[in-house]
């Protein structure tokens, strides 16, 4: 058995804290519709770990999780009237579910 991680940065996260919320996407949509992906992607708090959002989602929405894969999504460059800015780093999770489970977003 693989020892868990702990992490020594940032407050303990609630499940609410940790999952933003759904990405709805026509690439989300399509692998959460599709009977072999059975995957749906969030928008998770930048602390978070994939076991913390693995263990979130569970409780969240009653499901067995898979599997978790993580991207961190760099901020768009913008332009305000003269100045150059920049948006907020953001995280995304990819949570792949049990085949017999599901998530009804609507």
């Amino acid at each position: 058995m693989a020892a868990t991680k702990t992490r020594n940065y940032g407050p303990k996260l609630a499940p609410h804290q940790i999952i933003l919320g759904p990405l709805v996407t026509e690439k989300g949509t399509h692998q959460s519709t599709h009977k072999n992906h059975n995957a749906y992607a969030f928008q998770v708090n930048l602390w978070a770990t994939k076991p913390e959002i693995k263990k979130a989602v569970e409780e969240l929405f009653s499901v067995r999780v898979k599997g978790v894969r993580t991207q961190l999504r760099l901020g768009k460059k913008r332009r305000y009237r003269f100045r150059y800015g920049k948006l907020s780093n953001w995280k995304k999770a990819i949570v792949k579910l049990h085949p017999d489970d599901k998530i009804e977003f609507f």
